[in-house]
């Protein structure tokens, strides 16, 4: 029972991580575009989406229930070390991906992690594949879509209304639009994303008998949860800002503002009815949206193409990873203690690998970025913050 107490402790650990890394990887997803267009200065940017993120997290608890009574089966034998694996192969995932530069899903990474370990552990019948296809993999797709085809259409319009007006009259508007459509991002990626280690924590606390099935998340762990993504979020993930906001499309205000009230819209709505879609796929698909939407808007398809790649990568990649890791996992104390040393070796070596090539609030948008560079290199002229995520 020590031994078991001790574990379920270190998942909840293990699972706040994670939440750490998905703000700052996620970040980006509300705030690139308006600090591209200078609607926000980067600091205040990463600020405010912090506090919204922890605000959002107390609106619903509908995909939480997703994952901690929805994907997988909680009497197929799941145990905390499922769990745990899970969450050491999203993080590492999200860790390689941030590094360069590449806005992949924090969703999808976990997702698969929780999937691939489940099927390793306990077989296929510990996973509700119905409920991963209607929630997870068609959301998934019809997500971006959704998003780019309203954002190409709201912008269309959001032109054509403003096109006899005085332009700087226009852009100031937009601006303003851009810090209002960031802001309402920021809450409903707290709502969506929050959620999933909400879920986590409850199926942990689910399998090692503290919580009957199919409870709601404690309070505590939304609290926690909240608390440990707004931190992530303030540290701020600018590499992925720097790619989300000139890397796709060059965004004026009036894009970045239709770019996000469309892809606010697609999150807020999927999350109350429990879809564990990606805040990463919805916001990027609303900017190719926006980018195709004003007239002669380029989108830097190489650039999509990467995106999208990592994006068919995410699910089996994490899976691969969480189920390896259970195997480990299950040697016992020993198995369990290696594992956390290997994701932590990891960790440091992806920080040091980071530091070669700082991005920073002060170099983040200093650079054009071309399309055939996804993951731009940083000029060693320029300055750098004191701290960087």
């Amino acid at each position: 029972m020590e031994h078991v107490s001790f574990l379920v402790t270190a998942v909840v650990i293990t699972a706040l991580a994670f939440d750490f890394t998905n703000g700052f990887h996620d970040t980006a997803n509300s705030m690139a575009t308006s600090i591209a267009t200078g609607a926000l200065r980067p600091k205040l940017a990463v600020a405010i989406s912090a506090v919204l993120n922890l605000a959002g997290a107390f609106l619903s608890v509908a995909v939480a229930k997703t994952i901690s009574g929805g994907i997988l089966d909680e009497k197929a034998g799941l145990k905390p070390q499922i769990v745990f694996a899970a969450l050491i192969g999203a993080i590492v995932w999200n860790l390689v991906t941030w590094l360069r530069g590449i806005p992949s899903s924090s969703s999808h990474a976990l997702y698969g992690g929780l999937i691939g370990a489940t099927l390793f552990a306990v077989g296929s019948h510990g996973v509700h594949f119905d409920v991963v296809m209607t929630k997870i993999i068609i959301p998934a797709v019809a997500s971006p879509i959704v998003a780019g085809a309203a954002a190409w259409a709201a912008t269309k319009i959001a032109y054509r209304m403003t096109r006899k007006g005085d332009e700087q009259v226009n852009s100031r508007g937009f601006k303003a639009g851009q810090v209002a459509s960031a802001m309402l991002v920021s809450v409903a990626h707290g709502t969506s994303d929050g959620q999933k280690t909400m879920g986590v924590i409850t199926l942990t606390l689910i399998t090692a008998g503290s919580l009957a099935p199919g409870s709601n998340p404690p309070l505590w762990v939304i609290l926690a949860a909240g608390l440990a993504m707004a931190l992530g979020t303030y540290v701020g993930g600018w590499r992925i800002i720097r790619t989300m906001g000139t890397g796709i499309s060059e965004i004026e205000p009036a894009q970045g503002l239709t770019a996000q009230s469309a892809a606010a819209t697609v999150i807020l709505t999927s999350s109350h009815m429990g879809f564990g879609l990606s805040t990463t796929h919805v916001c990027s698909g609303g900017i190719m949206g926006a980018g195709k939407g004003r007239a002669n808007g380029v989108v830097h398809w190489s650039t999509a193409r990467r995106m999208a790649y990592a994006w068919l990568l995410t699910l089996p990649a994490a899976g691969l990873a969480g189920g390896l890791g259970v195997l480990l996992a299950d040697q016992g104390a020993w198995g369990e203690t290696a594992l956390g040393l290997i994701g932590a070796g990891v960790a440091a070596t992806i920080f040091v690998l980071s530091r070669r090539q700082k991005v920073d609030a002060a170099n983040v948008v200093a650079h054009e970025i071309t399309p055939a560079s996804p993951v731009p290199s940083v000029d060693p002229a320029a300055p750098a913050a004191p701290v960087a995520a």
